[in-house]
């Protein structure tokens, strides 16, 4: 069950590379930081993904990323999603991210959606799974 949204971050892509796949559908890497805040502290991000086009056309991705909070502390995530790549050059994805050492999420599990614009700006939404 969709719970109450704990927060919100806004970025940019820094970095893509093309990632060999043989034989397979185009991978990239991609890594990005953002600032925003999560359960209602600002925090700062710095994340890396793949994302592999699978023959349908859908995207499918992985990441893992370190959280800044601001008083210091760190927390990182892991996550994996799926998502589409719009004719603007945009793409959207929507999955599950684990984050680890933030008490209160140690035993939940987090839903995003992650949008990125054709200048490379990122947005991403985070909600507790019940």
């Amino acid at each position: 069950m969709l719970g109450e949204k704990i927060g919100e971050l806004s970025g940019k892509i820094n970095s893509q590379r093309v990632l060999a796949n043989p034989g397979g559908s185009p991978k990239m890497e991609t890594s990005f930081q953002a600032n925003g805040s999560l359960l209602g502290t600002d925090i700062k991000e710095t994340g890396t993904y793949w994302t592999v086009v699978r023959p349908d056309g859908t995207l499918y991705g992985e990441g893992q990323g370190v959280m800044m909070l601001k008083e210091g502390k760190m927390a990182t995530w892991t996550g994996h999603g799926v998502g589409s790549m719009k004719k603007d050059g945009t793409a959207s994805y929507r999955g599950q991210t684990t984050p680890t050492r933030l008490s209160r999420l140690n035993k939940v599990a987090l839903l995003f959606e992650y949008e990125v614009d054709a200048d490379g700006n990122t947005r991403s939404e985070y909600w507790e799974w019940k």
